[in-house]
């Protein structure tokens, strides 16, 4: 048994959004075999519930406090030294001093790093503690993505970002042992811009917990009796979500209530913004935190996921898969899960192709069912956590 440093810069439960559900199974994994001294950061402060499950499965665990308003104004420093602007907002003297605590009395035979801006407590340590990053996307292209549909000065803070994570990006892959993306597009991406990484960078791919994604005959209809449920889910303060639900409900809804009166938009996640408040009404349900999303998937008519900006796999798309729902997605989002229509993931470029497969879903509720069983044995046969997660365990042996 290994002593591993495992960084994170959210902490990694509840899984209940895209990159806890992902370090939250990454730490399971490494449980299996190592003691793990476990660095993360509370941002939420709904998150301070949870420590002590996240403490009984990880003993050796440490947590700094960040409040994202002073955390912002602190980031803007990154401007006067020319570095990332997401590099400052993660610097933390005490999670500084606490690796280096870690590193002296328990000698760490390798550090795990989840995304880039973690990697600044580890690159100190390194080569003597080889690094393993885990960059999961390359963040540098999504801050890119996100110039194009915001105004200046925003725009050109967001390029500005997207130029530093790259070259931030660049170094951390250059010093660490290795390097994983979560899809192959991901990593060929990368490659791209970062030809020197080439040997050093691999795929470790997302998967879902189907046993807790499961359809249960049982579980209650949180719907009105009548009407048909279109769902998306998502933390809803997560601007790609908060974009796509608003393209959504302007280019699609309208058309959708023209052919099913009874169709009604169910936007279902943590976190909603004032923007995603405000496209509540009679025909938007803005539910903010559930307890469990699972119901709303289970008994939905159809779920959709329109995100015009988006990298990688996205978990919600597996999810709603595992619990036997077609998704209608674009087409960028369902290459990365690799599902063909066939299989449960229905790809639409615009909204004419959205409402075109809504139809299918929605005037075939039985065609629907059968696409959804079949959407559920693809997850169950190439989605496993384990056999993913799996591709860091050699990595990890050479490192030690």
């Amino acid at each position: 048994m290994a002593n591993l440093l495992y960084l994170v810069h959210r902490l990694p439960y509840p899984p209940n959004k895209g990159d806890k559900v992902r370090s939250y199974h990454l730490l399971r994994h490494l449980l299996q075999k190592h003691r793990v001294f476990l660095g993360t950061f509370i941002d939420d402060p709904d998150d301070e519930q949870h420590l002590p499950t996240l403490k009984a499965m990880c003993p050796d665990l440490h947590v700094e406090r960040i409040q994202p308003r002073t955390a912002r104004l602190m980031s803007a420093t990154g401007l006067l030294r020319g570095e990332a602007l997401t590099l400052a907002y993660y610097r933390n003297a005490g999670m500084r001093r606490w690796v280096e605590q870690v590193a002296n009395a328990h000698a760490p035979q390798a550090s795990v790093v989840f995304s880039s801006a973690m990697a600044q407590y580890a690159q100190p340590l390194a080569p003597q503690v080889p690094m393993l990053v885990d960059f999961v996307d390359v963040d540098s292209a999504k801050w890119t993505q996100y110039a194009p549909a915001h105004r200046w000065p925003m725009s050109a803070v967001y390029r500005r970002e997207g130029a530093r994570l790259l070259a931030y990006e660049r170094e951390v892959a250059q010093q660490a042992r290795r390097s994983f993306f979560v899809t192959p597009n991901e990593t060929a991406l990368f490659l791209s811009q970062a030809p020197e990484a080439t040997g050093r960078v691999q795929s470790l791919s997302n998967g879902v917990d189907a046993d807790f994604f499961a359809p249960d005959p049982a579980r209650e209809n949180p719907f009105v009796n009548g009407e048909q449920a279109v769902v998306f889910t998502g933390a809803m303060d997560y601007w790609p979500n908060i974009d796509g639900v608003s393209w959504f409900v302007a280019d699609m809804l309208p058309r959708l209530r023209a052919h099913w009166p009874n169709a009604r938009f169910y936007i279902v996640g943590r976190s909603p913004s004032a923007q995603v408040q405000a496209l509540a009404s009679e025909h938007v349900v803005v539910t903010g935190t559930v307890p469990d999303v699972r119901p709303y998937l289970q008994h939905a008519a159809a779920v959709v996921a329109p995100l015009r900006v988006a990298r990688g796999i996205q978990n919600k798309i597996l999810e709603a898969m595992a619990m036997e729902q077609a998704v209608i997605t674009v087409p960028s989002c369902a290459d990365a899960i690799g599902a063909s229509a066939e299989q449960g993931l229905l790809r639409a470029d615009d909204a004419d192709g959205f409402l075109q497969a809504l139809q299918q879903l929605l005037d075939a509720p039985a065609q629907a069912q059968a696409l959804g069983q079949e959407a559920r044995r693809f997850v169950l046969q190439g989605f496993s956590w384990q056999a993913h997660l799996s591709g860091i365990d050699a990595c990890l042996q050479e490192a030690h």
